[in-house]
This record gives structure tokens, C-alpha cells and sequence, in this order.
């Protein structure tokens, strides 16, 4: 058993609480906070029953017990430190799990504070669970796309009564942890409440082959295209709509992936909506979170994805006929293969040397703020966090059930100021568009969600 895991003994002398230095990412992350727009990653589980509260609270304390490397907080340091630390707890500091009274704005409400209200990283675990009972209509325009409305190819929108339901808002500060760690530690809980199997999935099989050759793409030292400025708003933070598509179709033996549908739709509505700003064309990158931890109880709890860059030509994303489509969905797989199979630190080289404690780190986080502002051109274009199948049934037992839609959104902080995360439950695509509302308005949105369904449908092929 590591350190880590180490539990407290019972009874005997109490011990200073064990310290772990602060990781590459966590450390660039807690250099660059900001209150205007706070770092959150925000997962909401739709549930068709009713949880019980003690019930709850009880298998989500367990649930923490058995990943103790989520129940954690910021150790407290003199200004000449050399390094963060995460001081590990053996308990909560807080009641992690909340029940909001139940209203008319409830959902609305929860979303809000999920992209206003960080988890305080000074208080272990650094997450919230907040608990919405459902028992009337979805209120608000961005919770009807959520849950209230279906989307199909043509954009026509068909009502759907909404049944009563729970919805869990786990709220997390994307400083100390990811989405799917937190994922992994609710999967324990439904586990523990409903006493049913939520053991992940298999991964999809995919065949191995050899990567072909590199190609010729846009250099990495060229500024790419940002997303052209909308309709900004005058309050800071950000914005978020999330909706419900259905899975595009690819033919049985397709050498590309769901994945690079959606990389494909991203690049392409990117591009379509900067035409349509008279911007001129410029080279895309699309940032891609890679996660390679197995999704079983031994997954490491942290932020634990790497990132890499997939880059687009003009020319690829100009206005085409469909019969070009195939070719540019194979050359997209041919450089998102290549990528994940490169070994390169989470953050790449630079971020090493930067968190490297040979100087304070209030020395470090000055350094890495002006190199964050200085790099800003140089930023890549969008991030598409694709979550991918969702692997845990999330089955919470007889009354509450299983997880029927479950959405993720990242962090949309300027300069890229547009995430999109996807995953995809019960057959269904669950998409999350999150914006800086320095860049874009809740109507921009709308428009960006319309354009990423027209050309997700263009990417299903005929056989």
C-alpha cells in the first residue's frame, strides 16, 4: 500500500497529514487562476427517479474513502516556497453533497453556479455535489435544448414531456482533478447506493495498425485562426449550452473514428462561423485531450490527460462537395492515430521547465502569467474534449436507475474562449458548448450548436 493509501490507524497518535508536491498541470493551473472566469469542469448526470439524501451522502462519503487521492487540499506555504503542495485528508472538510430546494429555477440555477462558483481548493475534496429533484417542465432556453428537446438531422426540434427525475451537478476545480476521475468516483457511488454493478465497459477493440508516414501540416509556430468575436456580453465568465444529438452513423470498417467525426464537425463550424465574420482563412488547432488511465477502481485520481494539437489547412475546411468528405475524415484519423501514439509530457517540454522548483513559486507563477499572455497568439484555436461512450452504467438501483444523459463542459477562458465536450449514453450524443462571454452570447451559441449539427450530419458517409 503507497503512501497514499495509507489510512489513518485508529486510535493512535494522530499524524501530520502526508504532502504531495504539486504536478506539472495542477501547478501551471493554480499560476494562472482567475476569479473573472473560474477554472470548472462541470458533469450532469440525468437520473429518470428519485435518490434518497442520507442514502446518498453516505455512498458518496464512502465512495471518496475508497479514491483517497481525491480528498485533498492545498497545503498553506510561506511566499518563498518552492512548490504547491496537496495536503492529503483522511476525511472531508466539508459536506461535499447538497440538496437545493427543488423550484421553477432549480436546474438553471445549479448550471450557474457550476460555471461561477470554483470548489475552494483550500478545503478537501476540492468538488460539489449538488442534487436537483425534478417534478415539472425544464425552465430556462439553455436546460429546454438540454433535456426538454431532441434534435434530429433536419434541425427540427420535437417537444418531449419531461418525466420526473434527479439531476447530480458535480462541480469540480479543475486545478486538482478531471472529469473522468470524478466520473470514476460517482461510478463508486451508484455502486455503493444501488449495491449494482457499475464495473466499466470493455473499450471498443480497435484494429492496430502501423501509422503511415507524416504529412505536411500547418506549422506549429504560424498563430492559428481564433474563433471570431460573436456578440460579447458585458458580464465576465462564461456561457454554456448543452444539447442532445443523435450519434453520427460511419460505415461498418471505417478506418476513422466517431472521434474524428467530431474533430471534423469542430474544424469545419469553426471555420464556417469565421467565414461568415469575414475573417480570412487560416490554418485550425484543435486541441485534444488524450487520457490513457484504465477506468477500473485503480485509476489514478488527478488531472491525468495529455494534450496535442491537430492541426487544419484552409483549404481542408473551405466550402466542398460531399464527395470530399471521406478523404478529409481519413486524413484527420491518419494525424489523430499519430498523435496519441507520441510519448510527450502532459503539458509538453516548456511546462516542465517552468514548474522545475528552482526559484520561489510566486517567482514561477509571475513568469508563467506573462508567458501565458505572451503565447496567446499562438494559442490553438478551440479544445474538443471528446469523453467518448460514457464506460459506468451509473445505476443507482430500482428507484433512481441509471443514467439515461450525462454531459461534460471544460473551462472556455480567453484567449480560445470556445470549448466543446461530448459524450455519448444510451445511444445518444450529448454535447456541451461552453463560451467566454467576452467572445460570444447565448444567441452565438445557439448558432454555433446549429452549425456543429449540420455538419456532424455531413460526416456520415453513405456505405
Amino acid at each position: 500500500m503507497t503512501a497514499l493509501q495509507q489510512p489513518a490507524r485508529a486510535g493512535g497518535p494522530s499524524r501530520p497529514p502526508v504532502r504531495v508536491p504539486f504536478p506539472v498541470v495542477d501547478e501551471v493551473a493554480r499560476h494562472c487562476l482567475q476569479e473573472e472566469e473560474p477554472e470548472t469542469v462541470h458533469i450532469e448526470v440525468h437520473l429518470p427517479g428519485r435518490l434518497d439524501e442520507g442514502r446518498l451522502r453516505t455512498a458518496f462519503a464512502q465512495a471518496l474513502g475508497r479514491h483517497p487521492r481525491i480528498l485533498m487540499r492545498e497545503a498553506p506555504g510561506r511566499w518563498y516556497r518552492r512548490r504547491y503542495e496537496w495536503e492529503l485528508t483522511t476525511e472531508p472538510d466539508v459536506e461535499v453533497v447538497s440538496f437545493p430546494a427543488p423550484g421553477r429555477n432549480a436546474l438553471r440555477d445549479a448550471r450557474t453556479r457550476a460555471l461561477t462558483q470554483a470548489p475552494p481548493l483550500t478545503l478537501s475534496p476540492p468538488i460539489r455535489l449538488e442534487v436537483v429533484q425534478r417534478s415539472g417542465p425544464v425552465e430556462g432556453s439553455e436546460a429546454t435544448d438540454a433535456v426538454g428537446e431532441s434534435r434530429g438531422h433536419g434541425g427540427a426540434r420535437t417537444a418531449a414531456p419531461e418525466p420526473l427525475g434527479t439531476v447530480l451537478f458535480l462541480t469540480i476545480n479543475h486545478t486538482a482533478l478531471d472529469g473522468p476521475a470524478c466520473l470514476r468516483v460517482l461510478a463508486t457511488a451508484a455502486e455503493i447506493y444501488g449495491g449494482r454493478d457499475n464495473s466499466p465497459a470493455a473499450a471498443p477493440v480497435r484494429t492496430q495498425e502501423t501509422p503511415p508516414p507524416a504529412e505536411e501540416t500547418p506549422s506549429n509556430w504560424s498563430p492559428p485562426a481564433r474563433v471570431a468575436p460573436g456578440t460579447p456580453e458585458p458580464s465576465p465568465g462564461n456561457g454554456m449550452l448543452v444539447t442532445e444529438l443523435p450519434l453520427p452513423h460511419r460505415p461498418k470498417g471505417s478506418p476513422y473514428t466517431v472521434n474524428d467525426q467530431l474533430m471534423v464537425t469542430t474544424a469545419l463550424t469553426i471555420a464556417h462561423w469565421n467565414r461568415e465574420h469575414g475573417d480570412r482563412p487560416r490554418p485550425l488547432r484543435i486541441t485534444m485531450p488524450v487520457d490513457d488511465r484504465p477506468r477500473d477502481t485503480t485509476m489514478p485520481i488527478g488531472n491525468g490527460t495529455r494534450l496535442v494539437e491537430v492541426p487544419f489547412t484552409p483549404e481542408e475546411l473551405a466550402a466542398h462537395a460531399p464527395a470530399e468528405m471521406p478523404a478529409l475524415l481519413h486524413r484527420t484519423a491518419t494525424r489523430t492515430r499519430a498523435l496519441k501514439s507520441l510519448p510527450r509530457p502532459q503539458l509538453g517540454h516548456g511546462a516542465a521547465l517552468l514548474t522545475a522548483p528552482l526559484a520561489p513559486v510566486a517567482w514561477r507563477a509571475a513568469v508563467t502569467r506573462g508567458l501565458r499572455r505572451a503565447a496567446a497568439p499562438w494559442t490553438s484555436t478551440t479544445l474538443l474534449s471528446n469523453i467518448g461512450r460514457i464506460p459506468y452504467a451509473l445505476d443507482f438501483g430500482a428507484d433512481a436507475g441509471r443514467a439515461h444523459a450525462v454531459w461534460f463542459s471544460a473551462p472556455a477562458r480567453m484567449p480560445r474562449g470556445l470549448t466543446v465536450t461530448t459524450a455519448s449514453t444510451a445511444g445518444r450524443l450529448h454535447l456541451a458548448l461552453r463560451w467566454s462571454r467576452a467572445l460570444l452570447s447565448h444567441g452565438d451559441g445557439a448558432h454555433l450548436r446549429d452549425l456543429f449539427e449540420h455538419y456532424l450530419h455531413s460526416t456520415e458517409v453513405p456505405e
